[in-house]
């Protein structure tokens, strides 16, 4: 038995999976946990599958509070579920605790790992391939939203410190600019620029937060399409997953990463920016499912400021994309030279077919008010 192995037994064994255990394999496509399916197999039961994950030590030095967040958020969800006559089990994800009664287990090695019940019968999609896939997704987070709106957001850990602080990206980015380690910065002057231009939208969001305009409230902040799973039967969304970034935030934000993600149809490397275009149908799709989800719990200010959502996420993840850029490329993974600045420019097209169409999004918003 290998290293790996006789790792992989000590975990399982620090586990009641109420059966015995028949095996463990690789599973997903996620990039930053190990993530594995653990079956297990009674003498008269069928099946029964687990999730089972070593959190990231590089992207979550506590896993402690990152568990804390995520035992609070998910028992909320499961009495609100419930509440609602939903099914806590399908609709929620739940926290196994190791024989210890801890959160989580930590290995012989200090490597931390926790265990969820598979949710069954559901599918998880990479990309939107239709607008009712896009729009299912909508209303699972609009109604992950409602679901967590009695929920003190100033209780829960920043996991991922300045995570959606744009004017800190921005600070960053100036940073990495003036340093210039590796003589970059002048093949990508068209880009610090258009950054440079829109400097003051970098505050428009958290200046709305600090004058008491939008309200803090819990957010997943990593609301791409493939963190919701979708029920095998009905194509409609049914549980919220990858809570890791569960933290305080604006709705706005979440919003506005979907549309990030799923309100265009080009690759995020795209070279040819000429294919890099806003759906502006596809945004009124997940606009009107998103606040049919959150069944009218967001302020009136919140949907007027879904548009800037939409906006900052996009303008936030393009600099974030240059700053590594600039850097050496250390943060976000590259297969070829010059795709952290391919990625950058799609962003920023992206923003500018936003700025193009502002008034067609504010009516868009409006009209679902």
């Amino acid at each position: 038995m290998n290293q790996a192995e006789t790792m992989m037994q000590e975990v399982l064994a620090a586990f009641d999976f109420g059966a015995p255990v028949v095996g463990a394999l690789r599973f997903g496509q996620g990039h930053i946990n190990d993530t594995f399916v653990v079956h297990t197999q009674s003498e008269d039961a069928c099946c029964r599958r687990f999730i089972l994950q070593r959190m990231s030590a590089a992207a979550f030095k506590r896993p402690d509070q990152l568990m804390e967040n995520i035992l609070g958020v998910t028992e909320y969800l499961g009495r609100e579920i419930e509440s609602r006559g939903g099914s806590r089990e399908r609709e929620a994800l739940r926290v196994i605790r190791p024989r210890n009664g801890e959160p989580y287990y930590t290995d012989s090695a200090g490597g931390a790992w926790r265990v969820y019940p598979f949710v069954e019968d559901t599918i998880c999609y990479q990309t939107a391939e239709t607008p009712e896939l896009f729009a299912a997704s909508g209303r699972a987070f609009g109604h992950f939203q409602r679901l967590l709106q009695g929920y003190p957001a100033q209780t829960l850990h920043e996991t991922i410190p300045h995570f959606h602080d744009t004017e800190d990206r921005l600070a960053k980015l100036k940073a990495a600019m003036a340093v210039d380690k590796l003589s970059r910065a002048a093949e990508c002057r068209q880009e610090l620029d258009f950054v440079l231009a829109r400097e003051a939208d970098c505050s428009v969001a958290l200046q709305a937060l600090r004058d008491g305009i939008l309200p803090l409230r819990v957010t997943h902040n990593d609301t791409k399409l493939n963190n919701v799973l979708m029920d095998r039967e009905t194509g409609e969304g049914l549980c919220v997953i990858d809570l890791d970034t569960v933290m305080p935030g604006l709705s706005i934000n979440d919003f506005g990463d979907s549309i990030r993600f799923g309100a265009n149809h080009s690759a995020e490397d795209e070279k040819d920016l000429s294919r890099v275009n806003l759906d502006v149908s596809l945004f009124e799709t997940y606009t009107q499912a998103f606040l049919e989800g959150a069944g009218g719990t967001l302020t009136a200010a919140e949907i007027d400021y879904l548009p800037w959502g939409a906006k900052l996420m996009t303008f936030e993840c393009g600099i974030r994309f240059l700053t590594d850029y600039l850097e050496g490329d250390t943060y976000f993974h590259t297969t070829r030279a010059g795709q952290n600045l391919d990625r950058c420019r799609t962003q920023f097209k992206l923003v500018s077919d936003m700025e193009a169409h502002w008034d067609e999004l504010a009516e868009i918003v409006k009209k679902y008010k």
